[in-house]
């Protein structure tokens, strides 16, 4: 699914060359399960924002779903993402007058999509979430508004989820709750999940 080939990541500081990334090279297949972990500041974040074609490595190739993204201009690395990619947050991104139905159906209504609500009430049901539809954010604990984020995560069928820390916020027993769900994700839809994280 996705094939990252020798990427390295340097940005130039005023002390000089800084190098966050040197010569990573990983392959993750459709259904397999990685956790990136390391301390903050060891370029976990910058690592997933060049695997989501949100950033360009300074060397290397980032294949994604048989497409060199690291190849494309922005334009295609955006397609890319919203046909192959879904990316859940640390800090969640939703928004607070929405309910968490209309959080997860958004990205599809937008796109003019006639079956938007239904299909964010599924992915919702699939993380376990069917009876706090009608909820607002503020309303959810930090866990359930994880789970509203990985529905959202999920709309688009990806071929791979990227998770930027996707438990930092959550307590110990939260976190296993999360980490479960996006490892039974990665065995029940055949998706390659890749997870950053501290833990």
């Amino acid at each position: 699914m996705i094939e990252v080939k020798n990427i390295c990541k340097q940005v130039i500081t005023t002390e000089g060359k800084l190098d966050i990334l040197d010569g990573i090279s990983l392959t993750v297949a459709d259904g397999e399960t990685l956790a990136i972990v390391g301390p903050s500041g060891s370029g976990k974040s910058t690592l997933l924002g060049i695997l989501a074609g949100l950033d360009l490595p300074s060397s290397g190739s980032v294949i994604v779903n048989n497409q060199d993204i690291t190849a494309m201009d922005e334009e295609g690395r955006a397609m890319v993402r919203a046909k192959d990619v879904g990316f859940v947050f640390q800090s969640f991104h939703l928004l607070p007058g929405l309910t968490a139905l209309e959080n997860v159906a958004l990205p599809l209504e937008l796109n003019g999509d006639g079956k938007a609500l239904e299909t964010a009430n599924y992915y919702l049901e699939r993380v376990g979430l069917s009876s706090r539809t009608t909820h607002y954010p503020r309303q959810l604990s930090g866990g359930e508004q994880q789970r509203v984020d990985i529905a959202r995560a999920l709309l688009n069928s990806p071929k791979l989820i990227l998770a930027d820390e996707p438990t930092g916020n959550l307590d110990p027993e939260t976190s296993d709750e999360i980490m479960q769900i996006l490892i039974q994700i990665a065995k029940d839809y055949g998706t390659a999940v890749i997870m950053a994280t501290h833990d």
